[in-house]
């Protein structure tokens, strides 16, 4: 019989999960062995770096990937990163090495006691087989379960299960397949387009997984089929329809008091693939106005279960606007042309203003580039400068810890070979996963990173005055070059000064990685109940 290693690349392999990112220990070198041809394994330097550039990867091909962490430390160390992946509903498989069973109840070295209670309730999922034969199901299961939940699943196996010979039955799940169907019923369906037909003034709220699920485009068709206004849900890590479109109100503000003031005078309010609602400041009030009904369609049937208010129908979002579309009157039409783009805000003193920075990088960037944003106090400047129309142009870390931006972009990279990617990233962020810039270096990933640097963690000093804590320490990081850890790292860097030498070298096409750092200007996320594109400030930037 095959051994239990051989077995579970099989299967791997039959699921496409030949992708590995990881960052190996003595616990894991036993899994690695004798890994397939069609494999590839991709080095991080950090478990931290390891996840987010599998995070990017996973989101951008839309499909699971395997991660390989090493034991109770690795598994600390990536579980700020998991937070980002788990509210991103990104299928992660997390494959984590154990001591040898013998070596466990005593606690040797690397030993994980009790391992899948490690990372509950982070993951969806989390076990370690009671026995080597049980390996390769339990590997299936995982596999299964990251994709029906989309939410990563955890399994820990100690190193001397691999080299274990698999018995009679573990081929069987070489072939097994799950499957999902979350289509409405014709009961549930027929009240959902009855009161979307009914809704004298309905107002649509997309979430990001109508983009994960390549529904961009259905979306507009849906939207111009209703006619009445379009939000993003608060707390956006990823941009469902166009940004500059007309019928486009932008993100909802992250509290609840505000959500409730944009929907007045709405009748119904559809939330199709998000959360009711992913608030983050404390601004209390009624969850919705007078006379707003809300009806939440999620495959999430935790979201659903846990929001506040409304009602929820647990199926495919995308499902539901094919439904919509093919029941609702009238072919729907344009809702006309597009919103023009304000002119740039310049910087008082030295630095450019971010918007000039975005500006140059709408212009000069490809119509269908893909943009990983981790600068939390420019957003106000990029939804206003910005202009937006591609599904997967846009991502951000959806549980707002840091870290995200920089192996994102790596990963999205890695997985899109033919679209240009962009990382936007602060310079308080990109220290939380600047060893990424490593692995891109090593894989000639072609990405640019566009590096702001103004000193300081700008979002955080905008929450010290919503706080009413203006003289919090912490708050300052000067001192830091870019440019010189990157190449430390076999980046090409360079710094840019002014507008039109930016703009130049954005226009550049390099095949390689490089990373461009700018001085910038502080600004600020907009104050709660204004309205604004932004996504909201989340941690530091």
């Amino acid at each position: 019989m095959p051994s239990v290693r051989r077995v579970s690349h099989d299967f791997l392999e039959r699921q496409g999960l030949t992708t590995v990112f990881g960052n190996p220990g003595s616990n894991e070198l036993p899994f690695l062995a004798e890994l397939p041809d069609g494999f590839r394994y991709v080095l991080g330097l950090h478990e931290g770096a390891v996840v987010g550039m599998a995070d990017g990867y996973a989101q951008a091909t839309g499909r699971p990937v395997l991660v390989n962490l090493h034991a109770a430390s690795g598994s600390g160390n990536a579980m700020g990163a998991l937070t980002n992946a788990v509210a991103s509903r990104t299928p992660l498989v997390v494959v984590a090495g154990q001591q040898v069973r013998p070596a466990i109840g005593p606690e040797a070295n690397l030993a994980s006691v009790d391992a899948p209670a490690l990372m509950k309730p982070l993951v969806g999922w989390a076990a370690e087989p009671a026995c080597a034969g049980d390996v390769p199901r339990a590997l299936a299961q995982a596999v299964f379960e990251a994709r029906l939940q989309r939410r990563p699943a955890y399994l820990s196996v100690p190193y001397d299960d691999w080299s274990a010979e698999a018995d009679d039955n573990a081929p069987a799940v070489l072939d097994r397949r799950v499957l999902r169907a979350s289509v409405p019923g014709g009961a549930q369906g027929d009240w959902l387009v009855e009161r979307v037909a009914a809704a004298r003034r309905p107002a649509l709220v997309l979430g990001g997984d109508i983009d994960s699920a390549d529904r961009f485009d259905d979306a507009v068709r849906l939207a111009e089929r209703l006619g009445g206004p379009v939000w993003a849900a608060p707390s956006l890590f990823r941009l469902p329809f166009p940004n500059r479109h007309p019928q486009f109100r932008g993100v909802l503000p992250a509290g609840i008091a505000p959500v409730s003031q944009a929907f007045e005078g709405h009748d119904l309010v559809l939330v199709l693939g998000a959360p009711v609602f992913r608030y983050h400041e404390h601004l209390p009030g009624r969850y919705l106005p007078d006379g707003t009904r809300l009806i939440q369609v999620t495959e999430d049937a935790s979201a659903a279960a846990r929001a506040p208010m409304g009602e929820a129908l647990v199926a495919d979002p995308g499902a539901v606007i094919d439904l919509l579309l093919k029941s609702l009157d009238g072919p729907g039409t344009p809702a006309g042309a597009y919103r023009p783009v304000p002119g740039p805000l310049s910087a008082e003193g030295p630095g450019l203003h971010p918007e000039q920075v975005f500006a140059a990088l709408r212009d000069e960037q490809p119509g269908d580039t893909a943009y990983v944003v981790e600068s939390t106090s420019t957003n106000s400047a990029w939804w206003r400068q910005m202009d937006l129309r591609r599904q997967g142009s846009y991502y951000f870390p959806a549980a707002g810890g840091l870290g995200f931006g920089l192996p994102g972009a790596v990963g999205v990279a890695m997985a899109q070979p033919g679209r240009p990617v962009v990382g936007v990233i602060g310079d308080g962020s990109a220290n939380y996963g600047i060893t990424a810039l490593w692995t891109a270096a090593q894989h000639r990933v072609p990405l640019t990173v566009v590096l702001l640097r103004n000193g300081t963690y700008g979002a955080l000093r905008w929450f010290g005055g919503l706080l009413g804590v203006p003289d919090a320490p912490g708050l300052d990081i000067p001192g830091l070059d870019f440019t010189r850890i990157a190449e430390g790292y076999g980046v090409r860097a360079q710094h840019v000064g002014g507008a039109e030498e930016l703009r130049a070298v954005l226009a550049e096409r390099p095949d390689h990685p490089r990373l461009v750092q700018v001085d910038t200007a502080l600004t600020t996320p907009s104050w709660p109940g204004k309205h604004s594109e932004d996504s909201r400030g989340k941690g530091k930037r």
